[in-house]
């Protein structure tokens, strides 16, 4: 492990991927040899992103709670590091391997909680959850027992360049919550008047028809292991609507999520984009486009206000935790709204771009402070409160294999089978995914 010193805390970066390592243990006389009293370790991945976030924690409660706290950090390669090394220790039944407390995506947390029960331990320090989305704490919350704090904030911004709208005679204001009737009028305008698509998404990797059927609240499945995909009357009109989007020069997909991010958001050859507001250091990428930003709601079927979340992450605590006191009031006092909560949000927005989903960070001035990228607007305050919102719907451990399957029932449609072939086929395929995941 290779370890760095920062003034406020002790990092531990892995030179590898691999995420296993000695949780807290008793022993040492002092909290600088490791005193468990005072120390905890975590496992995340994203070193530009998640680290500054959790020194940013660290150093709120070293600062106003333990001025002997140590936060040793476990960076991995991605995410999937950590669900393979909780399998690991899962399927081992030791899980002494891990670290005290692990970064887990949310999607993946009802899951991973239910085939390794034993791999963490339920959150029992009080927090006021209703300063968080609902979305958010269900992803969370199983059997009305609490296992994760949530980090990062993934609310879906509707993020347009303002000056090729004014260009082509339009406006923002017209496209915070206008239908996508609408939007498709306005995208053809925009297209035909500056060449610019007004909406873009990884073809691969396609979030849409998700964010779309969220933002009207409504699910791809009927509970866990049951999609609904074939009568899906939502969905079926979610993808006629993204076919007519295409066919009218309106949205454009990439092939992959390096040709979304670079050649069309980086590459200036689109006006708009719908995704988790994570996307926002993308859009960012464009110095020269300074100024011309603006973020608003998603659109919807019948018009009004879109809201819905896509990504973000929680922290969870483990079995191999023995100071589960300290990690509780750790969490619940920083990313858990307590008392360092503003200073942990504002510094790790400062620092990694990352924004909460705690509804206090907005008040504080950084979040309310006008971003001159965006024209000036607060955005991040802006996205606190649209992520206020947001409404939960049915969830699955198979979420990102039904988004498989959406993709290729939309590539299908382009190439001309029908809306529901395509579905029909898409739920079929999936079934025998989840039915193969049993055997």
């Amino acid at each position: 492990m290779k370890k760095r010193f920062l003034s406020l805390l002790l990092v531990g970066v892995l030179a590898t991927s691999s995420l296993l390592m000695t949780g807290c243990s008793k022993g040492g006389d002092s909290a600088s040899s490791g005193d468990s009293e005072h120390k905890l370790t975590v496992s995340a991945w994203d070193e530009s992103f998640n680290q500054p976030a959790l020194e940013a924690a660290a150093a709120a409660y070293k600062a106003q709670v333990d001025p002997d706290f140590e936060l040793e950090l476990n960076m991995v390669g991605s995410s999937e590091d950590v669900e393979t090394a909780v399998t690991t220790a899962g399927s081992a039944m030791d899980y002494s391997t891990l670290t005290d407390i692990v970064l887990f995506q949310d999607k993946y947390i009802q899951r991973y909680v239910a085939d390794y029960p034993d791999a963490f331990q339920p959150f029992e320090a009080e927090v006021d959850w209703s300063q968080f989305p609902e979305d958010k704490i269900a992803f969370s919350t199983v059997s009305g027992t609490h296992y994760a704090v949530p980090v990062d904030n993934g609310t879906v911004i509707a993020a347009y360049r303002t000056d090729l709208l004014e260009e082509s005679g339009h406006s923002i204001d017209e496209l915070k919550g206008c239908t996508w009737e609408k939007f498709d009028e306005i995208g053809k305008d925009v297209y035909a008047k500056t060449g610019k698509y007004l909406l873009c998404m990884d073809g691969d990797g396609n979030d849409l028809p998700y964010m779309m059927l969220q933002a009207e609240g409504v699910s791809q499945w009927k509970d866990n292991t049951t999609p609904n995909l074939a009568e899906n009357e939502t969905l079926i009109e979610v993808l006629e609507i993204i076919e007519k989007l295409q066919d009218d020069n309106v949205l454009t997909f990439s092939a992959d999520w390096t040709g979304y991010t670079d050649e069309l958001i980086k590459g200036d050859k689109v006006a708009g984009v719908i995704n988790g507001n994570w996307i926002i250091p993308t859009i960012k990428g464009v110095e020269a486009n300074s100024g011309k930003w603006g973020i608003t709601t998603m659109p919807t079927l019948k018009g009004g206000d879109g809201y819905a979340t896509n990504g973000g992450s929680s922290l969870l605590i483990t079995a191999n935790c023995k100071n589960t006191e300290l990690a509780n009031k750790f969490l619940a006092f920083t990313f858990g709204g307590g008392d360092g909560a503003q200073a942990t949000y504002d510094d790790a927005l400062k620092n990694g771009g990352v924004v909460s989903t705690w509804s206090g960070a907005a008040n504080s001035d950084f979040y309310q402070k006008g971003d001159d990228f965006f024209g000036g607007q607060s955005i991040y305050a802006d996205i606190v409160e649209m992520g206020s919102h947001v409404k939960a719907v049915q969830g699955s451990d198979f979420h990102y294999a039904c988004r498989t399957q959406i993709a290729t029932a939309i590539t299908n449609i382009h190439n001309g089978t029908s809306v529901k072939d395509a579905l029909k086929d898409a739920q079929s395929q999936l079934e025998q995914t989840i039915a193969g995941s049993s055997n």
